[in-house]
């Protein structure tokens, strides 16, 4: 399939399927790398897809059986697309599976995050200390009366605090809503209203290209005269600190760095609310997608596992943020359901120097790598004396997703990353579906220029304007049929804007995205 694009439903089916035909007169194929091969947990995806569509409840049920549930679950799924609930009766917290399960077990003294700014600061987590930390965190939004489905608007920069506080949040059974530290005022302050979040934390300052962010003027102005909002917590990062002058705002560490390193997990329902996140999709206001913590563990930590084929020795980047739902799934939720060591740099890909990416996988010995195909365009645009000039011997897969991966870009990064030895895969999925949906494993032969195939558990097609099947070669709209664990449960507050998902071509969900 090729790599979608997001046009939007209709104006998407009109698109001319020239591009495609020369897409597929000039294809290049790749066989998947035979030493990356022999080490692979799946070696054949065709056997895997089958397994799954053949029983798709006995396929889920046996994932779900590696996790840690407070009550296991009577149902694996009930009622059809687009209200299916997963894992009914089943009662967990997803932070017992990315912390406690780590950090009580063989993992304790696992890193579990690297941490590096982008002025070469360091700090590193165990899956004990990240379970420590989240825990003070926990504790002190407790101390402000956090509670089980309270909403948290979570406005930081990629930090260790940042993705700690979405930790605490889901631990307490609060609601976070995660804004992106680049949005201005006006789109923060109507995240925070729809989502009616009583905290908002967030930090003075974020770095970018050397400079420093002013956010916490951005959240003034963004909470100016909303009374829902009853505190602001502050990361003070800057020296000398900014003073804190207002009866709702408080210190974070003054509030967090004295409270108990212990905080029992609230006991969830598999359908409970985890986290919203929103998306503007290409009109409109912005839509709160909401997600669950039971199916979301189950399908986020097996599609990323699955993807990135993901090793207990694996020193893993993801070069997204905690904005998006790839910093959700691919960066948070995913590798720690999994026990994997990430490692996190924030700041810009290009400074201090175009070289600082080849640098950071040196030093810290990077095997996988997720980061978006206009990434590697500019890598391209800065030449291959950069990669070159490092060695990058430790890094064996590149993933890549967020937008179709060019044939020029592909080739450029086999030849001249990895010489001609690493293995890249292209894969396509949406906030809505919250984990990979399609994509090229690294099992599979890649198709430059094409995301690949539906992965196990899903039921992919390309539909015509009127809803018939496309032919071969000619464009269409991408859909899914049924359900799978992880997807978005309803926009939050706004049902009607859900279901509209499923009426373009019922029953199937209507990506958006035209494909082949």
């Amino acid at each position: 399939m090729t790599s979608p694009s997001g046009n939007g439903q209709q104006g998407a089916a009109n698109n001319e399927t020239s591009t495609f035909k020369q897409l597929l007169a000039t294809e290049v194929r790749i066989p998947p790398n035979p030493d990356l091969l022999a080490t692979l947990a799946v070696k054949d995806y065709q056997a895997l897809y089958d397994e799954a569509a053949s029983d798709l409840e006995g396929f889920w049920d046996k994932i779900a059986r590696g996790f840690t549930w407070v009550k296991p679950w009577e149902r694996v799924v009930e009622g059809q697309a687009p209200k299916t609930r997963w894992f009914t009766g089943g009662q967990l917290n997803i932070t017992t599976n990315c912390l406690d399960r780590h950090a009580h077990g063989s993992r304790a003294n696992k890193q579990a995050l690297l941490w590096v700014g982008e002025d070469g600061e360091e700090r590193t987590y165990t899956f004990s200390e990240l379970l420590a930390l989240t825990c003070q965190i926990a504790n002190g939004l407790k101390s402000l009366g956090v509670k089980k489905g309270d909403r948290v608007c979570i406005y930081l920069p990629l930090t260790p605090e940042g993705v700690a506080t979405m930790l605490a949040c889901a631990r307490l059974g609060a609601i976070h809503s995660v804004v992106y530290a680049g949005l201005g005022s006006g789109a923060l302050r109507a995240r925070i209203e729809d989502a009616q979040a009583h905290v908002v934390v967030t930090a003075d300052v974020g770095y970018r290209r050397g400079k420093a962010i002013n956010l916490k003027a951005i959240v003034d102005e963004a909470v100016a005269g909303l009374d829902i909002v009853e505190k602001v917590v502050v990361y003070r990062r800057a020296t000398p600190a900014i003073p804190l002058n207002s009866s709702r705002e408080i210190d974070f560490y003054e509030l967090c760095s004295n409270q108990p390193t212990t905080c029992e997990a609230e006991v969830m329902e598999s359908e409970d609310p985890l986290f919203t996140l929103y998306t503007s999709g290409s009109t409109g206001a912005p839509k709160g997608c909401m997600y669950v913590h039971g199916g979301y563990m189950v399908g986020t930590a097996y599609y990323i596992k699955l993807a990135f084929d993901l090793k207990e020795d694996d020193i893993y980047w993801c070069m997204s943020d905690i904005g998006w739902i790839v910093g959700h799934t691919a960066m948070v939720y995913g590798p720690w359901a999994n026990g994997t060591t990430i490692l996190v740099r924030e700041g810009a890909p290009d400074y201090p120097d175009p070289g600082i990416v080849w640098a950071t996988i040196e030093k810290y010995g990077v095997t996988k790598l997720f980061t978006a195909p206009t990434t590697l365009r500019m890598f391209m645009k800065f030449g291959p004396q950069y990669p070159k000039a490092h060695n990058i011997e430790s890094l064996r897969l590149v993933i890549c997703a967020g937008e179709p991966l060019n044939p020029e870009a592909y080739l450029w990064a086999k030849e001249h990353i990895g010489n001609g030895k690493l293995t890249i895969c292209d894969n396509w999925w949406q906030t809505e579906t919250a984990a990979p949906t399609v994509g090229t494993l690294p099992c599979m032969e890649v198709r430059v220029g094409r995301a690949g195939k539906a992965f196990p558990g899903y039921t992919v097609r390309v539909l015509d304007r009127v809803g018939q099947p496309a032919e071969p070669h000619h464009g269409g709209l991408l859909v899914i049929e049924g359900a799978w664990p992880q997807m978005f449960r309803t926009i939050w507050g706004n049902e009607e804007r859900y279901l509209e998902y499923w009426k373009t071509f019922p029953p199937y969900y209507t990506a958006g995205d035209v494909a082949t």
